[in-house]
């Protein structure tokens, strides 16, 4: 059976990105804090973590997004990435199979 891998995003906060990943119940987080850009940020967390700890994007079971309250735009870049990283990966976003998230602002 396949390990199960949760990948977190949390991109609601305007200067703070969070990526954290649950590896059968252990959590390893990634936090990048910056005043600007933080949608350019994300991805480079993302491929860090999994970098950090052998893991490949195809072993995702799960992805969580944080869906709000928070920055308009911050929650869009990260409902994004999860969507197309849930889609591209057939795995469930926020429980969902198949179907988008949307943010709450």
């Amino acid at each position: 059976m396949k390990q199960k891998v949760v990948l977190h995003i949390d991109t609601s906060q305007r200067t703070k990105t969070k990526i954290s990943l649950d590896i059968a119940g252990h959590i390893l987080e990634k936090i990048s804090i910056s005043d600007s850009y933080q949608s350019q940020r994300t991805l480079p967390l993302i491929s860090a973590i999994f970098r950090e700890n052998k893991l490949k994007p195809e072993d995702i079971t799960e992805i969580k997004i944080f869906t709000g309250p928070g920055s308009f735009t911050g929650l869009r870049v990260g409902a994004t990435i999860g969507n197309t990283l849930g889609w591209l990966l057939n795995v469930p976003v926020n429980g969902k199979k198949g179907n988008i998230v949307d943010p709450q602002y």
